[in-house]
């Protein structure tokens, strides 16, 4: 038992009556667009944040005027799978009540930005009415279940998208707060107190992510998540999972305690298990995670601290019987593949390019629209990537053409006729609304790739695939310590750089420069790419190269992130 004070956030959790706080009084107090301190830590649990426009914060401090305050809302979507109908909901709901966009996010969710607090409750009605919901999306709980949409292997995505469905389902809060707040749902009177089954009357430590994947695509990035379940396949059926436990990515800058670390594989379920396996990993953390350092509070350091062996140990305890033995599986990429593909089954799918997972309409290329125009007519599905990209998934033979000419009539039949590395890049949103953002991610990646371009043509290196990832801050949420090239924001303009990423995701890389300046970035990567294109070996990927070159030493576990760095890392000021 730790003597050190629990963190402020467990005493809210513990005032807070199973996540209602004073969120109800404060959404009707509209003296004022923004919510109390405690409701703002609360609100995550129901898949919101209080933001503002950062843009704006100059002048509007100049003219003594408050924050431009205002709320995104994560929308749920266990595997990534929305229908027609609920993209069309999703759409109108951006212009109605956000932005005017839609941001497909690194977890298969959709986010819509700058709602205000007066509308709140009704966007989050609404999207319960598209049978859609925000609660969990955020908060110390299991998050939006991932699911590799794999194109190839209908039959076995179908069952993996089940099992992230029922995981999703069973560790969903089971307090009324979030019937009762947005839904208008009747408050119960009664004598007993009420209770949540799993995660107990303070919810989990920290966050805690799950993801299921279909090798030989490590999309999902299972290796940077609390726990994932890897999919076996064995003569053409799913034999069961293999379960990942400990992966995690964000840290703090300067706080060598913090730190990236991958999961650790360490058993075999079968597809009847897989629910009970989930529950119990995240009772195993809600018992034993700290609860009073909440950067320290993820299972990842759990898991380090006490060591893979005892975890394994402890999560049989709790399951009543053991794991099996680790089965074989290979991963070769963690990208997505663009353009058409059929299915086993012959059904077609067709997975588009969205830089930055945003979807908008700018001139010359309305894609907002086009999507919306597709949703009309499509009889499919839509799939969330984890990449930030969107597949149009289960089109019938007669319904490809009718889909292929509004591909082509809103310009979206060549959105994957760009770079590969543009294909591998993802960002985070950072400015202007993340509170926790020191840099530009979204809105500054697309022209760093842009610069890089042209080396890359030089080099004969368009298509190759290097994945390339820029956060606003280290809390890790682009997944860049896991990418070849990895920006990570230090501050205004300023970004660390890491190298050699594992190309299937399998690795974290390792900084190699701190505090480049946007003037630092091509003349720094430029020489390594050019030596890449005329020394790589074959089939050798550039994470390995620049490993295998001396640019960086391998990130072999979490603990040695911040091991063997070279003092070029940190140049003189």
């Amino acid at each position: 038992m730790s003597d050190k004070p629990l963190s402020a956030n467990e005493g809210i959790k513990i005032r807070s009556n199973y996540l209602r706080g004073t969120i109800a009084e404060g959404l009707a107090d509209l003296s004022t667009g923004s919510l109390s301190e405690d409701d703002q830590q609360l609100i995550k649990f129901h898949g919101s944040y209080q933001q503002d426009d950062r843009d704006l914060r100059p002048d509007r401090r100049k003219h003594k005027l408050d924050k431009a305050y205002s709320f995104m809302i994560r929308i749920r979507l266990p595997g990534g799978v929305a229908t027609p109908q609920q993209w069309i909901e999703t759409d109108r709901m951006a212009d109605e009540f956000a932005n005017g966009t839609i941001k497909l996010t690194t977890r298969q969710a959709f986010q819509l930005h700058g709602i205000i607090k007066s509308n709140l409750k009704r966007t989050i009605r609404e999207i319960n009415d598209a049978a859609m919901d925000s609660i969990a999306a955020c908060g110390d709980v299991n998050r939006n279940v991932m699911c590799n949409p794999n194109p190839h292997l209908s039959s076995i995505h179908a069952e993996a998208l089940r099992a992230a469905q029922q995981i999703s389902d069973h560790l969903t809060p089971q307090t009324r707060a979030y019937h009762e707040i947005w839904l208008d749902g009747e408050k119960v009177e009664s004598s007993e107190e009420e209770v949540e089954p799993i995660y107990g009357r303070t919810y989990l430590p920290r966050k805690f992510k799950i993801t299921i994947a279909v090798p030989p695509s490590n999309d999902v990035d299972i290796y940077a998540n609390d726990l994932s379940f890897i999919a076996i396949v064995e003569d053409g059926k799913l034999a069961g999972y293999n379960v990942a436990v400990g992966g995690g990515l964000g840290m703090t800058h300067g706080v060598e305690a913090t730190f990236p670390r991958i999961a650790d594989v360490i058993g075999f379920c079968t597809p009847e298990q897989v629910v009970d396996v989930a529950e119990k990993v995240v009772m195993v953390q809600r018992d034993f995670g700290d609860r009073t350092d909440r950067k320290h509070a993820r299972l990842k350091y759990t898991i380090q601290d006490r060591g893979v062996a005892w975890f394994a140990a402890e999560l049989n305890r709790y399951l009543g019987y053991d794991l099996g033995p680790v089965r074989d599986f290979v991963f070769t990429d963690n990208g997505d593949r663009f353009g058409w593909t059929t299915d086993e089954r012959g059904v077609h799918h067709y997975t588009l390019f969205v830089q930055g997972g945003r979807v908008v309409d700018t001139p010359g290329y309305p894609m907002r629209t086009g999507l919306r125009e597709i949703a009309k007519v499509h009889q499919g599905d839509f799939r969330l990537t984890a990449n930030q990209n969107l597949m149009i998934a289960n089109i019938t033979d007669e319904r490809r053409a009718e889909i292929e000419e509004l591909l082509v009539k809103y310009g979206m039949a060549r959105s994957h006729e760009r770079s590969a590395l543009r294909l591998a890049s993802i960002a985070c949103v950072a400015l202007p609304t993340c509170a926790l953002a020191l840099a530009e991610a979204e809105r500054y990646l697309p022209d760093v790739i842009t610069v890089l371009e042209d080396e890359l043509e030089k080099f004969g290196l368009r298509h190759d695939s290097i994945t390339i990832r820029m956060t606003g801050c280290p809390n890790g949420c682009g997944r860049p310590f896991l990418a070849e090239i990895g920006f990570v924001g230090r501050g205004p303009d300023r970004y660390n750089l890491y190298l050699g990423g594992g190309h299937a995701g399998q690795r974290l890389n390792k900084l190699y420069r701190q505090d480049l300046d946007a003037s630092d970035i091509l003349p720094t990567l430029s020489p390594i790419l050019e030596a890449y294109a005329k020394e790589r070996e074959e089939g050798e990927k550039f994470g390995d190269f620049v490993i295998r070159r001396g640019y960086v030493t391998a990130t072999v576990q979490g603990d040695d992130f911040h091991a063997n760095i070279k003092p070029e890392a940190y140049p003189a000021k």
